[in-house]
């Protein structure tokens, strides 16, 4: 928490003004009792009417002043509070921003949201109160003891004897309840992640009949969330009837001490109910201190979170994007030497000895079953991932010299899930490239079969998106997650069972488009459909993170039992016959077209 503090910088005036004008205001409200005392004592015990006037214009003059004060201190308090949060909101977010599928595999989506979103604002209401309070309560504290010696100092052990009973109970609770606020903590990101899991697969659910199961399971999280905060509850909860019974007592010492005090004739009432208002001081400061601890112990425990996120380093050593990189013109796209994967945490490897070329202009078909490792060949080559063992080489130069912008400018890639953001058509074929035009926009959409639905659409490449495109069917997200990639046009082009929602007809008519597209793009496809990458130069076939075949079509079909299994599965024998019968006209027209 204490490394979080540096967020405050820019915000130096604003965190030593705010507790100053709360100092102000303590002090001033230290005086009131000493001149409820002088009231009592001269104005209403010596009938001096004038007197009892300038007193009361006098307290008016004092709450006023005391009022601006703190109206000054919650501005300036206000001010650093969210100024911080911010600050820190945004660096937290470049960071997770900055690091590795790795590092987000180990994370966890819940956990990063409920830290930049629930643990910030509690640090914000910390740092927020702080600055407000935690100055002008022991002041008042420490103040209103002192100003109690004044008054009368034998009186005054008493507030010697309070002041640190009530500080062992404040503080031995909120010690007490620290480590329970992360227990509480750690069960709203389970809350969280269910929420946001129904949420995402709520078709799914509805689809299997699973509502009622989901509903057991969120009500379970959230009762023992609901436990733990009752528990921590409970325990807080016993600061304000312990520390009032202190100070309850304290009263009843005092008034029975002045009492005794007041009829030998060494005190008078003024006094008395200076001491007494003293004390009412003490007790009302030591509850917002009491209430400023528990939310401070919330704010540590949220802000050690938060910094735990912080000190997660990415495990990929970057490339610096300034660094000039030579590539070889002359050598292939691609090339997996010997790779090996092993994902964090994994106790064995996801893939084992992989190695292929892929030159410009070729077509790399990968397939294999479900788990095989298809996307993790894909993932290794604009670096979401580090290989363990091996090299993947691009344009001859190894991934790990290239800085992740240089290195993905390269790449365009389609990945399993189709997302797309809120916004215009427009903005969404941006990401690809910022600066793309029109009309490279309309050909990026013509190669992904995206144009006829597009030209269709009111407003055309300015029509309207919902988030995750809702307002879209799966095989139009497809298209335009494709049609996002196509834009920049990249040197090697990544479609990892992206046209899984496409009819044949229109994915046989974006790989013909693909193939005849300009630049001679390395291009890899993932399918499970022997379909989608039979035509292509060769096929790499995978099998529990081996490679069971590489290959063209009708050379895997002849020697790899992987690909036969898979193949035949898809087609019957009858059509099989038929489809090699075919394959060498079917295959010249692929090559001339897709």
């Amino acid at each position: 928490m204490k490394k979080l503090l540096c967020y405050l910088k820019g915000y130096e005036k604003e965190t030593v003004l705010a507790p100053l004008f709360k100092m102000l205001e303590a002090l001033f409200e230290l005086f009131v009792p000493l001149v409820m005392a002088a009231v009592i004592d001269q104005g209403i015990g010596g009938s001096d009417k004038p007197y009892i006037v300038r007193m009361c214009m006098l307290l008016i003059a004092l709450g006023v002043i005391g009022l601006v004060c703190s109206i000054t201190a919650q501005y300036f308090a206000a001010k650093a509070a969210t100024g911080f949060s911010t600050r820190l909101r945004h660096e937290l977010f470049a960071h997770i921003q900055g690091l590795s599928y790795t590092e987000m595999d180990t994370l966890g989506t819940s956990t990063l949201i409920t830290r930049m979103t629930s643990d910030i604002n509690q640090v914000q209401s910390g740092v927020n109160l702080v600055l407000r309070l935690f100055l002008r309560s022991p002041f008042i504290v420490f103040g209103a003891m002192i100003m109690a010696f004044t008054v009368d100092a034998k009186a005054a052990l008493i507030f010697v004897v309070t002041i640190p009973l009530l500080s062992i109970v404040v503080f031995g609770i909120m010690l007490w309840t620290m480590p329970l606020y992360k227990k509480v903590q750690a069960a709203l990101d389970q809350v969280l992640g269910l929420t946001r899991e129904n949420l995402t697969g709520v078709r799914v659910i509805r689809a299997f009949n699973k509502e009622e199961e989901e509903l057991s399971r969120y009500q379970e999280k959230n009762e023992t969330l609901t436990g733990l905060q009752k528990y921590v509850g409970r325990i807080s909860g016993l600061m304000n009837p312990i520390t009032y019974v202190i100070v309850n007592v304290s009263i009843i010492a005092l008034l029975y001490t002045g009492a005794i005090r007041v009829d030998s004739g060494i005190l008078t009432q003024g006094q008395i109910v200076a001491l007494v208002n003293y004390m009412s001081q003490i007790l009302v400061e030591l509850v917002k201190l009491a209430n400023l601890i528990i939310t401070v112990t919330k704010a540590i425990a949220c802000g050690n979170r938060v910094q735990s996120v912080l000190e997660v380093q990415n495990s990929m050593e970057l490339a610096d994007v300034e660094q000039k990189i030579e590539t070889d013109k002359n050598a292939p796209a691609v090339v997996f030497d010997h790779v090996c994967l092993t994902y964090a945490g994994a106790g064995s490897e996801s893939l084992t000895d992989i190695s292929f070329t892929a030159k410009h202009g070729e077509t790399i078909g990968i397939i294999g079953g479900t788990g095989s490792g298809k996307s993790s060949v894909v993932n290794l080559i604009p670096r979401f991932y580090d290989v363990t063992k091996g090299r993947v080489l691009v344009d001859g130069v190894d991934v790990k010299d290239y800085s992740p912008e240089v290195l993905r400018s390269r790449i365009g890639i389609v990945p399993q899930k189709a997302v797309l953001f809120a916004g215009t058509i427009v903005e969404n074929l941006r990401w690809g490239k910022k600066d793309a035009s029109k009309e490279e926009m309309w050909k990026a959409l013509e190669i992904s079969q995206s144009k006829e639905f597009v030209e269709k659409k009111d407003g055309q490449l300015e029509s309207r998106i919902e988030q995750g495109g809702k307002n879209l069917s799966g095989g139009q997200r497809q298209r335009l997650t494709i049609a996002r990639a196509l834009v920049r046009q990249p040197e090697i082009l990544i479609l990892d069972d992206s046209a899984s929602a496409l009819d044949y007809a229109t994915d046989a008519a974006l790989r013909k488009a693909i193939r005849n597209m300009e630049g001679n793009p390395a291009v890899f496809i993932v399918s499970q459909r022997t379909s989608s990458i039979q035509h292509a130069d060769r096929i790499l076939v995978l099998d529990d993170g081996k490679a069971a075949g590489l290959g063209t079509h009708e050379e895997l079909l002849a020697t790899c039992p992987v690909y036969q299994e898979i193949y035949y599965s898809q087609f019957d024998e009858k059509a099989a016959k038929a489809v090699r019968e075919n394959a060498a006209n079917a295959g010249k027209a692929e090559k001339g077209g897709c």
